[in-house]
């Protein structure tokens, strides 16, 4: 079939919610031009996603819009487990400064982020939102640039792209188009969730509670300075009015205002994609994994999944790098992903007690375990675990940080103060715990990369003790500030630095193997 080259593009991306256009804004900021095709006109306007972690809001300060979400964002104080009289059995406590140099964890109304992200998107001339469309084929060509098919109000149209990311959710015809089924990690309960706006003094701790009642679970927290969500399990039969289910939290006989802004029924399902790529069309959020709600990283997976590939994509796209580059896609965000989900599960069968005769058994251990000294600290940690081995992440017997995020503290590079990620742009960079030698610079100049020793970044320690706790004096930090290397402390075998020009040249053009055996000749510090 012959390709209309004015209806070619390098990127589409099917779907225009958070996870799309946070894809389209990391693209664009690396110079690749998409096209965004969604079927609704404007923001869909009512509340869904509503908590995110500080890793994630480092991907939107990437995506150009960190700033902006600060300003709609509410920190919240964690997580609470009540009894089914509302007894604080556990607290789990998050932090107004996470490592990655926002709230640990964050509050707020989708609606106002969509709109925050697409003000964004307006304003980046790679962009184009084409909206009121429905995409009908994708594919099937796996070996060339791929068809995608959409109408409008005018009728049929076609356009060519060199990937297609699908950001079109649970329902996604990408994944159909591609062959994928889902795989059952068998979850599912149906719940009521509730958006209510008031200004009732409800009873709130400024964080989620869980309340474990196996007649009754619940999950409330506060969104918003007058807005609250409630979810309850759906019991069989006959339903509560909304006013006696939320009643425990209100101030007594209270009837001042109360807006229900949404009341909606789902089910919380525990899904994977078998598989997240054909060719060049990829699945992103919903349309590769679903998770229940309990720990609050729905939204967050799909934007780890668009930090994950958009970085690579525009190496293999605009830079040379090879296609089997893009495998790591799924080989790093898929076990991710089913372990979060994993996660989500035990915290809520272990959270609402289940339905089996074993249920009171598991609240009475849970209580029993929320005792234990340190137990609820470790578990209030990062939800986000480390990326498993690959062409992209060297991990040996001692993992250390390998796989992990580097910490984002503010820092001084060239007189110009910023949060770290700023500073050290989109390309790999070396961090070392003391200056590096001539060599290691050397090298790192060969290579197209920056190496940077801690202390000259003037942040406040956090860099240096992070490594330290890692035993590295020096690591290589991906795009996406993973680190992909680690130089062990204390020692002289220097051999995984040594491997760097190799291991750099998979994310790059093919260089002469003279040259290679030249950089690997010269890398002792």
């Amino acid at each position: 079939m012959t390709i209309d080259e004015a209806a070619r593009v390098p990127v589409v991306i099917v779907g225009a919610g958070p996870v799309g256009v946070t894809a389209a804004l990391l693209l664009a900021r690396r110079g690749i031009r998409s096209v965004v095709l969604e079927r609704h006109r404007d923001v869909y306007p009512l509340p869904r996603a509503v908590a995110t972690d500080d890793e994630v809001c480092r991907i939107l300060q990437a995506a150009g819009v960190g700033e902006e979400f600060a300003a709609i964002a509410r920190p919240a104080n964690g997580l609470r487990l009540l009894d089914a009289r509302h007894r604080v059995m556990a607290e789990f406590r998050r932090t107004g400064h996470g490592l990655h140099g926002y709230p640990q964890t964050s509050m707020f109304d989708q609606p106002e982020l969509e709109r925050v992200l697409r003000d964004a998107l307006a304003r980046r001339p790679e962009c184009e939102l084409r909206g009121g469309v429905e995409v009908t084929g994708i594919g099937p060509d796996i070996t060339g640039p791929v068809r995608v098919t959409y109408r409008d109000g005018d009728g049929e149209h076609e356009v060519w792209a060199d990937a297609v990311l699908g950001c079109d959710g649970a329902g996604s015809l990408t994944r159909e188009a591609i062959g994928a089924v889902w795989e059952d990690l068998r979850f599912e309960e149906h719940w009521t969730v509730i958006d209510v706006r008031t200004t009732a003094d409800v009873r709130c701790w400024e964080g989620v509670d869980q309340v474990c009642d196996p007649d009754r679970p619940a999950t409330f927290m506060r969104v918003g300075e007058d807005r609250y969500r409630w979810e309850f399990r759906l019991r069989e039969g006959a339903e509560q009015p909304v006013r006696e289910l939320v009643a425990p939290w209100l101030p007594p006989s209270y009837d001042g205002d109360f807006e229900v802004v949404r009341e909606a029924q789902y089910t919380f399902r525990a899904r994977v994609a078998d598989r997240w790529r054909r060719g060049r069309v990829f699945l992103l959020g919903d349309a590769a994994h679903l998770t229940p709600p309990f720990i609050g990283q729905g939204l967050c997976s799909g934007l780890r999944d668009a930090y994950n590939l958009t970085w690579k994509l525009a190496r293999v796209l605009q830079q040379g790098a090879p296609a089997g580059m893009l495998d790591t896609y799924e080989s790093e965000r898929k076990p991710h992903a089913r372990h979060v989900i994993r996660l989500a599960v035990a915290m809520g069968w272990a959270m609402t007690g289940g339905q089996d005769g074993a249920a009171a058994l598991r609240r009475r251990v849970l209580a029993a375990a929320c005792r234990i000294p340190g137990l609820t600290e470790l578990a209030g940690r990062d939800l986000s675990p480390p990326l498993t081995a690959g062409p992209l992440v060297r991990r040996g017997v001692r993992r250390g940080v390998a796989g992990t995020h580097c910490p984002q503290p503010w820092g001084n590079v060239d007189g110009r103060r910023n949060r770290l990620d700023e500073l050290l742009g989109d390309s790999f960079t070396v961090l070392t715990a003391t200056e590096p030698g001539p060599s290691l610079t050397a090298l790192a100049h060969s290579l197209g990369i920056r190496a940077l020793c801690v202390t000259d970044l003037g942040d406040d320690g956090t860099l240096a003790a992070w490594l330290r706790a890692g035993r590295a004096d020096a690591v290589l930090l991906r795009p996406d500030r993973v680190v992909m290397d680690v130089v062990p402390a204390g020692g002289r075998d220097f051999r995984s630095k040594a491997d760097w020009a190799a291991l750099l040249h998979t994310t790059r053009s093919p260089v002469p193997a003279e040259r290679t055996a030249s950089l690997l000749r010269s890398t002792t510090l």
